[in-house]
């Protein structure tokens, strides 16, 4: 795709507006939205995302829509994991449900900021390097090891090393207070509210997430405009997402599965086609290994939307089940 300098600008602006109205919203009247409402904005964001690869199809044709779908499901799915780390967080520092909606909001305008430095440097990467796929190939095939061997371990979230800092440098103060950053004691002294470490928290859990996120999304495409908005559409619903799934997401005991499997199978594509341009000296000489299959666009989003909707499916049945059995063992 030849992507020219205007629809960059456009996007971006597009993107500071959506942002400028949600921190409107969430600044004037912090509150915890009802289902209803939360279920409207989901709907909006995806509506939105439909329309907008509908809108490439149009104007670039197949391929990119494809690529874009493709993408922003597999975003839209490692999001919805994340949900899981953010409730842990927002339990673990007792965030006021009225407040958490800022918290989301804050930590979703920073992951697009630390994603969009992520997708940049992976551009340039990939355009001088062409076997970096290997090393992303091999990185998700090993995530995906690590979240089948740690799903069914109890989640716990660990301070790092940078909110442990932030915990001795900052003056903080017990309470949240009003929900704002900061507050002045009757002592005339300004002290940080526990709002920043939740802040530091999500911020840093966002980037360690964009480390498995964004060389999954180039498995799906190399076209930065497309990983950038797959990203953005993906994260943009996260905040509404997470009070609309509330109880359900613990009824998803086998997203983990799934999710892993959809990143080994991107991790395997990476590799072909990193075998398909190969040009390290130890492998075939340096040449193309060109016998090596390749996975065309429309078999990933078979494969990826067939995981999720399996996984999706078997998670609430088995919960279904053992909803029911408890409710008979307690009766009996």
């Amino acid at each position: 795709m030849n992507i020219s300098a205007w629809v960059w600008f456009a996007t971006l602006g597009a993107l500071v507006v959506m942002l400028a109205v949600d921190l409107l919203i969430v600044g004037r009247r912090p509150h915890e939205p009802s289902m209803k409402e939360a279920g409207g904005w989901v709907a909006f964001y995806i509506g939105l995302a439909i329309v907008f690869g509908l809108g490439l199809w149009l104007t670039a044709g197949w391929t990119p829509a494809a690529e874009f779908y493709t993408g922003w499901l597999t975003e839209y799915s490692l999001s919805v994991d994340n949900l899981f780390v953010f409730m842990i967080i927002m339990a673990r520092f007792s965030v006021p449900r009225r407040f958490q909606q800022k918290v989301l909001l804050i930590g979703i305008v920073l992951a697009l900021v630390m994603r969009g430095a992520f997708i940049a440097a992976g551009a340039a990467l990939i355009e001088q390097f062409s076997w970096v796929f290997y090393i992303f190939g091999i990185f998700l095939v090993y995530t995906a090891a690590t979240l089948l061997k740690n799903g069914d371990e109890e989640e716990e979230f660990k301070e790092n090393l940078l909110i442990r800092w932030a915990k001795r440098v900052f003056p903080l103060s017990s309470s949240f207070d009003s929900g704002k950053m900061t507050v002045v004691t009757e002592t005339g002294k300004r002290l940080f509210t526990p709002l920043l470490i939740v802040m530091i928290a999500i911020g840093t859990t966002d980037l360690i997430f964009a480390l498995d996120s964004i060389p999954a999304i180039f498995g799906i495409t190399k076209e930065p405009y497309l990983v950038f908005t797959a990203n953005v559409f993906a994260l943009m619903g996260l905040r509404q997402l997470y009070f609309l799934l509330g109880g359900l997401l613990e009824r998803l005991v086998y997203l983990n599965i799934g999710l892993a499997f959809v990143l080994a199978f991107i991790g395997v594509k990476l590799f072909l086609e990193a075998l398909h341009t190969n040009t390290l000296a130890f492998i075939n000489d340096g040449h193309g290994v060109h016998w090596a299959p390749e996975i065309p666009i429309w078999l990933s989003l078979v494969v990826i939307l067939g995981t999720l909707g399996i996984a999706t499916a078997a998670s609430l049945v088995k919960s279904s089940r053992d909803a029911k059995r408890e409710l008979t063992d307690t009766t009996v």
